[in-house]
């Protein structure tokens, strides 16, 4: 299987379970690996035989941003899903939700959450 790999892509968003963070968003960062045969695609040098990774980033921006969840693990699945459901190439999708900004009293780089979603037999979520 080989890989896509969407790093540090920033979006603006509004969640968390404090109401400020509902109410001012905050940036996340998601990591994003897709997993897919792009055999086709390396052999015939056309964007129609692999996963258009562009394609793939407004689905995340639009399920990322559609709703405001209280849970990164909640916002995490619901972009993985997405991926799937949009983007029939994808087998598998781990995506690593960052939250720079999580209100902590502390010092620290980032919270984050890592997930891995993929297809089952006949095309279903596992």
């Amino acid at each position: 299987m080989d890989k896509i790999i969407i790093a540090g892509l920033e979006i603006f968003a509004c969640h968390g379970v404090n109401p400020e963070e509902k109410e001012n968003g905050q940036v996340f960062l998601l990591d994003i690996t897709l997993m897919a045969d792009l055999s086709r695609a390396r052999h015939s040098d056309k964007l129609d035989d692999t996963v258009n990774y562009a394609a793939v980033r407004k689905t995340v921006h639009r399920v990322f941003t559609g709703a405001k969840y209280d849970l990164i693990e909640r916002a995490a699945q619901a972009v993985c899903e997405g991926i799937l459901s949009e983007h029939p190439l994808v087998q598998e999708v781990c995506l690593r939700l960052k939250k720079p900004e999580a209100p902590m009293n502390a010092k620290f780089d980032y919270v984050a959450v890592e997930i891995t979603e993929k297809r089952g037999k006949g095309g279903a979520l596992e």
